[in-house]
């Protein structure tokens, strides 16, 4: 007779076990799913204190904050599904949010930082902050796979290295280090203009540029030789080698990949923020760490799924927000993210244990 599968299988099967293991089911349940059920409970209490927290304006903010963060989320992923991390991301994504802001500046602006520079076209400056990304993405991934180095050195290097050049680059030009402002509207529009509403709420364009990479994303991740590469250097790189897996390429491509995602968001950054300076993309990598381990990205290599980042990214928004709707001092919010990422890794690492 066949196994019964799916949700009535499960039912059946639950139902089989001995009150015991029933009672230890239920513990695992509450240990594995701990922060979304403190998440759920979070969402009521909030809406309970303050009704417009569930709001359509306030639910469409969540949704932009989002899908602004989950390029980067996305990036971060690939590293850590390769046991890794990338703490130059957020430096990757302030420089290059400073490269597209200052080479789309509005031609009339009167502290434009380079004037007798013309408004370049959008798609160029696009594939100029990419191009950015993917190089310096590519040179943590080579370090990374040719030295032999902990991609949180190779990181941590290049995050001082980019910071020290985005500070010498904001010094030209009639710039002198101010914030980049100004921007070309077609620019501005391109980015956060709308073409859709719920009720009178404008959803920025930025979302749905965000669900069309999401999207491209998970078919790599799941559908390409590459995906099923990467998801094998992660779990044992040793074992892929001997399978024919190119390590070292794959680890590069992995990387670059991540530089892509953050020069993305870069160019989304720019226009969202209006402003821009050396402190854009300070600590977003921590913000995207986060979020992917809250999704179930695992940093003991090879587990993780687009949908799960897209869950973290989703679930970490809601939570600031609703801290903001509470007013919680934003200097006490980096405390509870840190209680966050640790409780999440301690999760994480307690279920890895539990099926070794």
């Amino acid at each position: 007779m066949k196994e019964k599968t799916g949700f009535s299988g499960r039912v059946q099967a639950f139902k089989s076990l001995e009150p015991k293991d029933r009672r230890l089911w239920y513990k695992e349940f509450l240990i594995n799913n701990s922060l979304y059920l403190f998440l759920f409970a979070a969402i009521i209490a909030i809406e309970i204190v303050d009704p417009m927290f569930l709001s359509v304006p306030s639910i469409v903010n969540i949704i932009s904050l989002s899908a602004a963060n989950l390029p980067i989320a996305l990036g971060i992923a690939g590293c850590i599904v390769l046991t890794g991390t990338d703490l130059s991301a957020g430096r990757i994504v302030g420089f290059t949010a400073c490269v597209a802001a200052s080479l789309l500046q509005a031609t009339g602006y009167a502290n434009k930082m380079f004037p007798g520079l013309a408004t370049l076209p959008i798609w160029l400056v696009f594939l100029i902050v990419v191009a950015i990304g993917a190089a310096v993405g590519t040179i943590n991934g080579f370090c990374t796979a040719k030295f032999h180095l902990h991609p949180f050195i190779v990181t941590l290097a290049t995050q001082l290295i980019l910071y020290g050049v985005l500070l010498m680059y904001l010094m030209n030009g009639n710039n002198n280090g101010q914030s980049i402002s100004g921007l070309d509207a077609g620019y501005d529009q391109f980015i956060k203009g709308s073409f859709l509403k719920i009720g009178k709420t404008p959803i920025p364009n930025f979302v749905f540029y965000v669900i069309v990479i999401t999207f491209m994303m998970w078919f790599i991740w799941n559908k390409t030789k590459f995906g099923k590469n990467m998801f094998a250097v992660g779990s044992n790189p040793e074992a892929a080698n001997v399978s024919g897996v190119n390590v070292t390429a794959t680890i590069i491509l992995v990387f670059m990949l991540a530089g892509i995602m953050y020069g993305v968001t870069g160019f989304i950054e720019a226009a969202r923020i209006g402003s821009n300076s050396a402190a854009t993309g300070l600590n977003y990598e921590l913000d995207a760490i986060a979020a992917c381990v809250i999704g179930g990205v695992s940093f003991v290599g090879g587990i993780g799924k687009i949908r799960g980042v897209i869950m973290g990214v989703v679930l970490l928004r809601i939570i600031f927000v609703g801290l903001t709707f509470l007013s919680i001092d934003a200097n006490m919010q980096y405390v509870i993210k840190g209680l966050i990422i640790l409780i999440a890794c301690a999760i994480d690492m307690r279920k890895y244990l539990v099926k070794k």
